[in-house]
């Protein structure tokens, strides 16, 4: 109780400067009746100064004391009267601050027009220094509307914090975090702040069936997918149709692949996986040149006797050709992969994306196979990326309409995107163009340091959980402004809805607390509407069409 009543005493007022710059950041002594305990790093403040307010955030809590000599000889606090004197006095509390942003002053209201501004200069000498309020948060980083979603809250507020969703969709973005930390629950945020606010359609290469009918949770409860949430803007694609039935979904098309369809840039990708030599990998392109479109199909189809023969005549190595020969026959497990030429399975996917509707392919049994996911999402981003340099082509010639934007969601997206071969795979280029060809990509991964560097620094926001790998942490705040104080910040996440997020979809970078997904009213802020609730629904349309029922 007496916790409780002393933590109901504390304004929200919590200092006054005394010191910093604004490359280390501003130190603020605490108030006499507020405790370290009860700040945490990544807390927002509001420091009031002479002829403007600045918004910043804590990145350190410290103790401090005017008589040094008190670390050796400390006071006898057991006795009260002793404690009460030297607290807030002659020992205290001290935050460093990062001034981020400059706001309007409240006794001018029209120097708030021009919105939240970089801070350029710090606050004077003991300005005061208050936790920010929610008129604030509101100001700086937007209301729910047609641009923003709510993303979360601050830490220790209950306000709703927003990203700008029209900012997101320009350029590629990623999630990260170690295996547990929620990943999946952000990206799933993502996912529906994007559809809702019709910024971009989705193609979401579902690994492990997440994100479709229905998922998971860290504790095992099942969860809604964007199918059931909004069945009339999602479909589902499936390669593996007996799995998505037996989890209660009828997909909406089946997706195969011919084997015309594989070129030897998908076998280059597979290389790592499957694990071939850079000499076997690259005999493809001779094979591709030699055998013709169904070079794959005719390749595996060739015996054993045949291959010696195939490799003196296109001047590859014999065993080489052997071994990509074995390799590649894996490909044969895969019952998606078909000899026909009529598969419109890519067809079906741009004409789904092009209507505007957002689209899941579902893996199925074939999610716990990489080279089938590697494989299958490489053919369709290179066709989809294909199509959409014609259309914008066609756009700037004949003057019509540019193609709805689309975002790309993979995982594993270091399998992908690694220093190696980023610079070769289809990947790579829609990271580096950004929003060239209206794709970008929303790339979601626990190991970011095995992403290229050129492709890290492409993506405009970045939302990272909790990581324990320096090298991954290194990967996501590499050219970030103040890295070093962000480090820390990430650093003291905890494992569980809790992330760093910042970029261009975000005014300043931001610890959130990741909002509710998976309970009744979570859905129904999410726009869902139970069985009750469409009956009522149908039933009111009905009426407003034909009046009440009388019979």
């Amino acid at each position: 109780m007496e916790t409780d009543k002393k933590c109901e005493d504390v304004s929200n007022v919590l200092g006054m400067v005394l010191a910093g710059s604004l490359t280390e950041g501003v130190r603020i002594k605490l108030a006499s009746n507020v405790s370290t305990e009860q700040i945490k790093v990544g807390t927002f403040v509001s420091i009031r100064g002479e002829l403007m307010r600045f918004f910043g955030v804590v990145t350190d809590v410290s103790l401090d004391s005017m008589d040094s000599s008190l670390t050796s000889i400390p006071p006898d606090v057991t006795n009260p009267f002793i404690h009460e004197v030297v607290s807030g006095t002659t020992v205290y509390g001290t935050l460093t601050v990062e001034p981020m942003l400059t706001l309007g002053d409240d006794k001018d209201p029209t120097s708030s027009l021009e919105g939240p501004l970089p801070a350029k200069t710090v606050p004077a000498h003991f300005a005061e220094v208050s936790i920010a309020s929610e008129t604030d948060i509101e100001f700086i980083f937007g209301k729910e509307d047609e641009s923003h979603f709510y993303i979360g809250t601050p830490l220790d507020m209950e306000t709703k914090l927003c990203l700008d969703v029209k900012e997101l969709v320009k350029r590629s973005n990623g999630v990260f975090g170690k295996s547990g930390t929620g990943k999946t629950f952000l990206t799933r945020l993502l996912l529906i702040g994007i559809l809702q606010n019709s910024a971009a359609v989705n193609l979401v290469f579902d690994m492990h069936s997440e994100y479709g009918w229905k998922g998971s949770s860290e504790d095992n409860k099942e969860v809604k997918g964007l199918k059931q949430l909004f069945s009339s803007k999602v479909a589902v694609f499936s390669l593996d149709e007996e799995s998505s039935r037996r989890r209660g979904l009828t997909p909406d098309y089946v997706a195969k692949i011919g084997y015309g369809e594989i070129e030897p840039e998908d076998i280059q990708l597979l290389r790592e996986t499957m694990g071939l030599s850079e000499v076997a990998a690259e005999s493809s392109y001779n094979l591709r040149q030699r055998l013709g479109p169904q070079w794959l199909r005719d390749f595996l189809n060739l015996k054993s006797e045949q291959l010696l023969e195939l490799a003196q005549e296109i001047s590859v190595n014999e065993r080489a050709l052997s071994t990509l020969h074995n390799r590649l026959s894996r490909l044969k497990r895969f019952d998606f992969i078909n000899e026909s030429d009529k598969n419109d399975s890519v067809k079906q996917l741009l004409h789904y994306l092009e209507r505007g509707m957002h689209v899941v392919l579902e893996f199925g049994r074939y999610g716990n196979s990489l080279a089938a996911y590697i494989l299958v999402a490489n053919i369709l981003t290179r066709r989809i990326h294909d199509r959409y340099v014609y259309l914008k082509d066609r756009s700037s010639v004949d003057g019509i309409g540019e193609p709805r934007p689309v975002v790309i969601t993979i995982e594993e997206a270091h399998k992908f995107l690694t220093p190696g071969i980023a610079g070769q795979t289809i990947f790579g280029s829609i990271a580096r163009e950004m929003r060239k060809y209206n794709v970008t990509l929303l790339v979601v991964d626990q190991r970011p340091s095995g992403i290229d560097e050129e492709v890290m620094s492409q993506l405009g926001t970045k939302i990272t959980c909790l990581l324990d790998s320096e090298r991954d942490v290194n990967s996501v705040l590499s050219g970030v402004s103040g890295s070093r104080k962000l480090r820390s910040v990430l650093s003291r996440l905890e494992s569980k809805q809790q992330a760093l997020a910042f970029g261009d979809a975000l005014p300043m970078p931001v610890v959130i607390r990741t909002r509710e997904y998976g309970s009744s009213e979570s859905y129904r802020e999410l726009g869902w509407k139970d069985d009750r609730e469409l009956a009522q629904q149908v039933k009111s349309d009905v009426e407003d069409l034909f009046g009440p029922d009388t019979s």
